[in-house]
């Protein structure tokens, strides 16, 4: 008779950070197909909190565009490193129900592929609000 291996239990926090990637894949994966496909160049990635520095003083920070956005590449078009990150710490605190906070994830999703594609915040705010008004 050979030993069965013994059923392993999750640890909750791998668990959890485990939830949160799935629901940032699944924001990426909503991502509209023309903007999709130009995405090649950007590396997605989860980090549990900002880094000192990245932050402004007296906000959250749920995401980050590093980067050169596509507007500003060269003549020649040549791809460019760019990462998006997001911050799963201050999702979690800011979003504690998991359906709200998957929603936040795919507004943070589409926040940062903006800023990929050279639209800034300020035009940002100015479509949230025409979306808002319709």
């Amino acid at each position: 008779m050979r030993d069965l291996p013994l059923p392993t239990t999750r640890d909750p926090e791998e668990q959890r950070r485990q939830e949160f990637d799935d629901l940032v894949a699944n924001a990426i994966a909503g991502v509209p197909s023309p903007f999709a496909e130009r995405l090649d160049s950007v590396a997605f990635v989860v980090e549990d909190e900002p880094l000192p520095g990245q932050q402004p003083p007296g906000q959250l920070l749920f995401g980050l565009y590093e980067g050169v956005p596509r507007t500003a590449w060269g003549a020649d078009g040549a791809p460019l490193s760019n990462r998006i990150t997001i911050f799963r710490r201050t999702h979690e605190l800011a979003f504690p129900n998991p359906e709200r906070r998957a929603r936040a994830l795919r507004a943070t999703v589409f926040h940062e592929v903006a800023h990929h594609f050279g639209i800034d915040d300020a035009r940002l705010t100015e479509l949230e609000a025409q979306r808002r008004r319709r």
